[in-house]
């Protein structure tokens, strides 16, 4: 059985949304706040910490109003706008569907938090020496990265195309 495509769209966006909450869920269960766990020493760490601001914690300092609006209300308009446009564009190649998807799951994933809890919970931790360095993050934040990379992609692949026509 084929699955239409807004059926697809869909599902994807629930899946998002569903290993992000299961995830933190887990975290919250079993992670002491500011706990540090080291999976692969301090390479790769879980921790639970939580986040009243944006990516890396952004806004974090921001009255409750502005955080209101900058992270709650625009968020959730952006989000509402954009499964709008993956749903009604049909003219969007499936590696950007897929991408878009992931972003709007990831987000509402996110917002969800902000809406329940007054905050994020994040618990990915990376540090590879001087090469490479993230900021705590979770599921959503992977998501959203995800989908970023893959529409980054799929804009060169289009640009390359249309260079070689």
């Amino acid at each position: 059985m084929k699955l239409s495509r807004n059926v697809s769209v869909i599902l994807l966006i629930i899946f998002n949304i569903a290993i992000d909450q299961i995830s933190k869920v887990i975290v919250r269960a079993n992670i002491e706040l500011k706990e540090v766990i080291e999976l692969i020493g301090h390479k790769f760490i879980l921790t639970n910490v939580y986040n009243r601001g944006a990516f890396l914690g952004m806004g974090s300092d921001m009255n409750d109003t502005l955080r209101l609006i900058l992270l709650l209300i625009l968020p959730t308009l952006v989000l509402g706008y954009l499964i709008y446009y993956i749903l009604v564009n049909k003219t969007l190649d499936k590696l950007s569907t897929i991408a878009l998807s992931c972003i709007a799951g990831g987000g509402i994933a996110n917002v969800f938090d902000r809406i329940a809890f007054g905050k994020v919970t994040d618990f990915f931790f990376i540090d590879l020496g001087g090469v490479f360095k993230t900021g705590i993050f979770n599921v959503a934040d992977m998501s959203v990265t995800f989908g970023m990379i893959v529409l980054v992609y799929t804009w060169f692949l289009s640009s390359g195309k249309k260079q070689t026509t």
